[in-house]
């Protein structure tokens, strides 16, 4: 297990100063494919999407959680959507049981799968007999413009029954018991819906999020957005994302990579990370996004009238820069910034 001390930023700091924590969660992002288009998917998830990440991969960045954060590390799976790839996820989780690491904490999905009772029990017991801790249900009205809510509900039963409500989670259950209807609505009446599942659980507005929710939420100019850094995002996150290819994301912040597991392990990583030293980070740690606005207006960014908050101001400001080329290897992959064909 490292200390805090082991990270450069940490290391040249007094004793009393805020430190980078230690990443003690990884979420492993097995895919960017899934069989929804949510509005607000936070990586532009898709059918169309791809990747896949290898067992090797997943496996290296796991036991490097582990001898970063010892027994306080926790891997969960994600997506895109891993029971896309059951049989592949099953092989990852066999081949970690050979490798004594700890089970997982959270597998999710979607439920888009769940139509058969007999298949729900027969994949529940596989997984459960492999080391799933938890198992983690999607269920909002974006979603449901994709999920037949039948579909969530019998898998959160028969989940409930074998697995004890303690190790189901859904989210949000509000929603599975009173579902939003979604589907043959006109586009005014999708996004009076949005704007009513938004308030009850605000969004991040990264990806396809940044799009037509962050549209339908912004109340903020950049002269409000200024002044609000992101010090605090990137000093308190103490778990990160892996995308299929290997690219680290810090906490929640999908498409700024701070490193790369296929490079380097995942314990360089967080040692030699310092967000207040890179060019593009140190911006985003010391002014937020807004410090970024001058300069991208000189070569051709338009802003916006109204933001729905940092978050939709940085994913705007990336995409852009996306789009011309520049800092690529900072700002990506490809999936987090170009919609489905």
């Amino acid at each position: 297990m490292k200390k805090l001390s082991d990270n450069v930023y940490n290391s040249r700091l007094g004793r009393d100063e805020p430190k980078f924590k230690l990443w003690r969660s990884a979420g492993l992002l097995l895919t960017y494919k899934c069989n929804c288009v949510c509005e607000f998917c936070y990586y532009n998830c898709s059918p169309s999407q791809d990747g896949l990440m290898p067992v090797d991969v997943a496996l290296a960045a796991w036991q490097s959680l582990k001898n970063l954060a010892g027994d306080s590390a926790k891997i969960h799976i994600t997506g895109g959507e891993p029971f896309l790839y059951f049989d592949y996820l099953c092989e990852l989780l066999e081949s970690a049981k050979k490798l004594n690491l700890d089970m997982v904490d959270t597998i999710e999905t979607n439920g888009f799968w769940a139509a058969d009772e007999k298949i729900i029990t027969e994949r529940l017991k596989i997984l459960d007999r492999l080391g799933m801790h938890r198992l983690k249900i999607s269920c909002d009205p974006f979603h449901q413009e994709y999920v037949d809510v039948e579909f969530v509900r019998r898998l959160a039963a028969i989940g409930t029954q074998l697995l004890g409500s303690n190790r189901v989670l859904v989210r949000w259950e509000k929603y599975l018991d009173e579902p939003v209807p979604m589907k043959n609505l006109s586009q005014p009446q999708r996004n009076k819906r949005y704007m009513a599942a938004i308030g009850d659980y605000p969004c991040r507005f990264t990806g396809r999020a940044a799009g037509r929710p962050a549209g339908l939420a912004a109340k903020e100019t950049i002269d409000k957005i200024k002044g609000k850094n992101c010090k605090r995002s990137f000093l308190d996150a103490k778990g990160i994302h892996i995308d299929p290819f290997g690219n680290v994301f810090s906490g929640t912040c999908s498409g700024i990579i701070a490193g790369n597991v296929n490079r380097f392990s995942l314990e360089d990583i967080w040692q030699q990370f310092n967000p207040a030293n890179d060019e593009f980070f140190s911006v985003l740690f010391n002014s937020g996004p807004a410090g970024l606005f001058e300069e991208v207006v000189k070569i051709g960014y338009k802003e916006q009238e109204l933001y729905a908050d940092k978050c939709h101001l940085c994913t705007d400001i990336r995409q852009f820069l996306f789009n011309k080329g520049i800092s690529k290897s900072l700002i990506g992959p490809d999936e987090c910034y170009c919609e489905p064909r």
